[in-house]
Parts: C-alpha cells; structure tokens; sequence
C-alpha cells in the first residue's frame, strides 16, 4: 500500500490500522469545545507526524493518520476527509483547509476485473506551504498543490497547480498568478 501498488483492503493489518485511527476519531469528534488539550493530544497520536500549532475543527475523518504528514500552523476546519490510503498525504506549514475538504489519496483501478478482486491503491497528495483550500474543495489522488496558492470553494483538483496561483472550477484551472501586489481583496 504504502508504495503505491496495489493491494487489499481486507488486509488484517490494514484492518487493525482503520479501527485504531475510527476509535482515535470517535474520541476526537466526541470531545467538547472547552478540551483544547485532549483534542491536541488525540491529534499527535492519530497524526504522529503533525507539526506545532495544527488545529482541527471536529469532526474530522481519515483512514488512518499514519500515512497523513502535516507542517507546523495546519488549519482543518469542521468536517474535512483525508483518505490517506496509499504514499502519503503531505501537508506544508501555514496551511488553511475551509469546511468539508476532501484529500483522497486512496483510488481504484479502471479495470473492472481488478476492482472485482478487491485491489486498490494510492497515490501521494502534496500540499506546499502557505496554501489556501476553500470549502468543499476535492484533491484527488496523485495531485501537487505548489507554496502560496489558493484553490476556490468547490473546486475539484484533478492534476497539478504550480506554485502562487489562484486556481478554480470543476476541474480546477489556473485563473490567475498570485504576487505580492495582489492585494487582499480584488
């Protein structure tokens, strides 16, 4: 799985893996707003490999949490989905994610008759520094998302988007460059 090729969800071991990162969730999304600390703590050992300062809104969904690596300053808002099957789901610092984005890394392959065998399997998902998905986005598997660009509300990412762009629709095009001067509101 975690190389990118093909296996099988019915795994034991990858079964172990889902029920412990469910159990993290459950616990996770069951907390109240006051439990700052325990929501930190769930965080680390869901996601071993998340920086300082990562904030999620519950609830929160993913696969597992092993596979998901996050930078310092990570911003999920409520109902957001990682499903880290696969590589791995890197994620830089300075990150914001609006409500209910989805990351899948996990996918299926086109041919029927491997579908029918229960094989699936992965491709990583890169997210640069300084990144801004909008609402309801979706990052399908495979895709970079370049340092200091913002993906519009609703999008569906399907390939790459270079670095300090503006990038929106279904699929997800390049609107326009992002500079310095751009401004904060246009």
């Amino acid at each position: 799985m975690l190389s990118g090729e093909l296996y099988l969800s019915n795994d034991p071991e990858l079964i172990a893996g889902r029920r412990r990162a469910r159990l993290l969730i459950d616990t996770f999304n069951e907390t109240s707003d006051e439990k700052w600390e325990e929501r930190a703590a769930i965080i680390k050992e869901l996601i071993p490999q998340s920086g300082r300062g990562v904030f999620i809104e519950p609830p929160f969904f993913c696969d597992y949490g092993d596979n998901i690596r996050l930078g310092d300053n990570v911003f999920f808002n409520f109902n957001c989905v990682i499903l880290d099957s696969g590589p791995s789901v890197t994620i830089g610092s300075h990150v914001m994610f609006g409500p209910a984005v989805q990351i899948y890394a996990a996918t299926h392959p086109m041919s029927a008759a491997v579908r029918r065998k229960g094989l699936e399997f992965g491709k990583a998902v890169e997210i640069g520094d300084d990144v801004w998905i909008g609402g309801g986005a979706i990052i399908c598997p495979g895709v970079k998302i370049g340092s200091k660009s913002v993906i519009g509300a609703g999008s569906v990412v399907t390939r790459d988007i270079p670095p300090n762009v503006f990038a929106a629709g279904n699929p997800c095009r390049i609107v326009r460059e992002i500079t310095e001067n751009s401004g904060d509101i246009d």
